[in-house]
C-alpha cells in the first residue's frame, strides 16, 4: 500500500452533466478526480478560512460522502474539509479491478491523498469507513494528523443478531437473491428500513431528510453495479475480520500512533456497544465519547455533540504538536 507503486495521477474535469437526484448542499463542491484503474467523487466543504488544516471524512457500507453533510459545516472553521466516495457508492464508479475489501477501498483512499498532496489530514470515518480509516492509519501514519472513528467496523466475534443480514450479503448469491425477493419495495419503503437499522430514533430524521433520502436510495437502485457493490464491500468486511497477524484490524489499532477519538452509540444495531472498551483500549491514549440514545451513524443523529469532541480532539493535537516543536 505505499504510495511508491502508485503511477501518476489527475484531476478530471466535472462531469458536463450530473444527475439531478445527486445532492449537493449549500457551501459544498463536487468534483471527479481520475486515478490509474479508478475514479472518485470527492465532496468538499472548503474551509472558512485560506490555510486551515486538511480533513477526510469516509463513509461507511452503503452509504457515501452526503453522510458526513451535517458534520462538515460545523468544522469549516477548523479544518478544509473532503469527504470520499468510495469505490461503487455515492457517485463514484467501480473500481476497474472489483477490489471492493478494505484494503482495497484504504488504497484507494490512500491514493486520492497522494495524489492530491494533502496530507496529513484529520481522518473520520464512520462503520466500514472506520475500519478504511484504521487501516490506512497504522499503515501510512505520515498521512494521518488525528483519526476519528464512528462505529467502526472492527472484528466482533459475537456480533449482534441485528447486523447478520450485513454479513450475508457476502455470501455468494445472497445480494441477488434479496435484490429479487426485494423487487417490489418502494425507493421509501428501503429508505426507512435502513433508517430503522441505522439509527437510534429514526424519528429524528426530518421530512426533508426523508425525501433527499428516497431520492438518492431511487438513483442508487438504477446503477447496474448497486448491488455488486454492497456483496462485495460486505465480502470485504467479513474477509478483514478474519485476518490475523499484522494485518488483523485490532493489531493494526494498536499500531495507530495518530490521536484518536472514538465514537459509540448505545443503540447501535450494526457495532455492539460493548466494543467501546476494547477499541478505548487498543487504540493507545484514545478517547471516549458515548452517546447513549445513538445508533450507527452519530455524525448524522448528533452533529453538534460530535463536531464539539472533533474539535477538542484537533485542537488539544495542534497544541500538543505546537509544544513539541517548540521544545
Amino acid at each position: 500500500m505505499s504510495s511508491t507503486e502508485l503511477p501518476e495521477t489527475r484531476t478530471a474535469a466535472p462531469p458536463a452533466t450530473r444527475p439531478r437526484t445527486v445532492r449537493i448542499a449549500d457551501g459544498e463542491e463536487l468534483r471527479s478526480v481520475a486515478l490509474p484503474g479508478l475514479t472518485l467523487t470527492v465532496r468538499a466543504r472548503p474551509g472558512d478560512r485560506p490555510g486551515l488544516p486538511p480533513a477526510l471524512y469516509v463513509h461507511g457500507l452503503g452509504g457515501s460522502s452526503q453522510n458526513w453533510s451535517a458534520l462538515m459545516p460545523l468544522l469549516s472553521g477548523l479544518v478544509d474539509g473532503e469527504a470520499v466516495d468510495l469505490p461503487g457508492f455515492g457517485v463514484s464508479p467501480p473500481p476497474d479491478d472489483g477490489n471492493y475489501s478494505v484494503t482495497g477501498h484504504a488504497r484507494a483512499v490512500i491514493r486520492l491523498l497522494d495524489a492530491a498532496g494533502r496530507g496529513p489530514v484529520h481522518l473520520l470515518g464512520n462503520s466500514m469507513g472506520g475500519a478504511v480509516a484504521t487501516r490506512i492509519a497504522a499503515v501510512r501514519p505520515d498521512l494521518v494528523r488525528t483519526l476519528t472513528l464512528i462505529s467502526p467496523a472492527l472484528p466482533e466475534l459475537r456480533a449482534q443478531r441485528s447486523a447478520w443480514p450485513t454479513a450475508l450479503l457476502a455470501m455468494p448469491g445472497v445480494a441477488s437473491l434479496f435484490a429479487r425477493l426485494t423487487r417490489g419495495w418502494t425507493a421509501e419503503q428501503r429508505v426507512r428500513a435502513v433508517l430503522a437499522l441505522c439509527y437510534g430514533d429514526p424519528k429524528q430524521v426530518t421530512d426533508e431528510g426523508l425525501r433527499h433520502a428516497v431520492e438518492e436510495m431511487e438513483r442508487r437502485l438504477e446503477l447496474p453495479y448497486f448491488w455488486d457493490a454492497m456483496a462485495r464491500s460486505s465480502r470485504g468486511i467479513v474477509d478483514a475480520y478474519t485476518l490475523g497477524g499484522q494485518h488483523g484490524l485490532w493489531r493494526q489499532a494498536e499500531r495507530v500512533l495518530a490521536p484518536t477519538l472514538l465514537v459509540y452509540g448505545g443503540r447501535d444495531q450494526l457495532v455492539s456497544y460493548r466494543m467501546a472498551r476494547r477499541a478505548a483500549a487498543a487504540f493507545r491514549g484514545s478517547r471516549l465519547l458515548t452517546l447513549p440514545d445513538a445508533g450507527h451513524v452519530a455524525m448524522m443523529e448528533y452533529p453538534e455533540t460530535v463536531a464539539a469532541a472533533v474539535r477538542e480532539l484537533i485542537t488539544d493535537a495542534a497544541r500538543a504538536a505546537s509544544a513539541e516543536g517548540g521544545s
